[in-house]
């Protein structure tokens, strides 16, 4: 099944949402992405029919008003996408400087929606201000209304009347978490950002972070975390620690653009961390995910188990 893309957003989970899946429990009655982004997981989660109900929550408030609209305004967000767009406009960039300039004046969540069509990577980024002054890309002019109209109808049917958008804290929303929920948590990634982060404006704390999931394991929350990841030998982020007795999953991604373009053979690969309970409940071992076979899972060759031991057998699962 080809998945609606409601936007670019650069670090979407997209096209490794079907594998995220796997981890997700059957007849999950509410998923939870506290840094929601695009929402590609929830989505994906909709469309295959794997949780009930869905709660997005980004800290960017005209991200999460963006996606209120997708959902419960369609039509109207579309119509709205299709005026603005233009492909025969005499100065395209020029456009799109002005339709920024807009947004950080009136923070209008349908004009965000344009700028994410048509900037560079679908990156997010803002300045110390919290001024958007992301580039455009020279290169296109953005998704066709014709597609936008079509992704954001079938976005809407998958999750109208199912989902909450909300604009808090993450910390806020796991201290909201019921016993039934399945939380899957892609924060901004520490080993690139740090403390900051120009995609909501304030990073995260590392060591809040983990005090967070230790609460969440202690009341057994099943959670699923991308957080770090490393390029060929060199690693992005400190790993979590292993005292949260997690699962780890690696996910080869590809190679980056840059490794593609200097020639090597660098693979980026992106670590998935099961919590305690969804790792029971899963009955899931350390695994790495290889592009080279689709959809196949092999045992961790390299690497040894994170955080849990659990026994290893040669067999290919």
């Amino acid at each position: 099944m080809s998945l609606p893309q409601p936007f670019q957003y650069q670090g979407s989970k997209r096209a490794l949402a079907p594998l995220i899946l796997k981890y997700l429990p059957a007849n999950t009655r509410r998923l939870i992405e506290p840094f929601c982004g695009s929402a590609a997981v929830s989505i994906a989660a909709a469309a295959h029919g794997r949780a009930k109900e869905f709660w997005l929550n980004d800290f960017n408030k005209p991200l999460s008003e963006l996606l209120t609209a997708m959902v419960n305004s369609p039509k109207e967000l579309s119509g709205f996408y299709e005026e603005l767009w233009r492909e025969d406009h005499e100065d395209a960039l020029e456009h799109y400087y002005q339709v920024r300039e807009s947004f950080n004046r009136n923070h209008d969540p349908r004009l965000l929606l344009y700028l994410l069509a048509r900037c560079v990577k679908g990156a997010v980024r803002y300045n110390g201000e919290g001024l958007f002054n992301q580039s455009p890309d020279k290169r296109r002019l953005g998704t066709q209304p014709k597609t936008m109209r079509k992704n954001i109808a079938v976005i809407s049917a998958l999750l109208k009347g199912r989902t909450m958008v909300t604009s808090i804290s993450y910390e806020d929303v796991l201290a909201n978490v019921r016993p039934d929920d399945v939380v899957y948590m892609d924060p901004p990634y520490q080993g690139v950002c740090g403390e900051r982060d120009s995609r909501y404006f304030a990073g995260i704390s590392f060591d809040g972070f983990v005090a967070e999931l230790e609460k969440l394991n202690e009341d057994s929350v099943r959670y699923f975390v991308s957080y770090d990841g490393r390029l060929g030998s060199r690693i992005y982020g400190k790993p979590l620690p292993s005292h949260l007795n997690l699962t780890l999953v690696e996910i080869e991604a590809g190679r980056s653009s840059q490794a593609t373009l200097l020639g090597r053979n660098e693979m980026t690969v992106e670590s998935l961390y099961l919590s305690p309970a969804l790792a029971e409940e899963m009955e899931a071992s350390p695994k790495v995910h290889r592009r080279r076979h689709a959809e196949q899972m092999q045992l961790m060759d390299s690497r040894p188990p994170y955080g849990k031991k659990t026994k290893i057998s040669k067999r290919i699962s």
